[in-house]
């Protein structure tokens, strides 16, 4: 499934609108931190 420059143009939009500009970089740094996380819980099930 391929996502479009205008889904995804309209997918920011909304989160704009939802969280506020001022919200997007607290989410972001969220984020990163749940896929580091993912990433390292992977990587332990990996070694097992």
């Amino acid at each position: 499934m391929k996502i479009s420059m205008q889904e995804l143009l309209i997918v920011l939009a909304i989160v704009v609108i939802i969280f506020g500009p001022t919200q997007i970089p607290k989410l972001k740094k969220m984020f990163r931190k749940s896929k580091k996380e993912l990433q390292d819980s992977l990587a332990e099930s990996d070694d097992e």
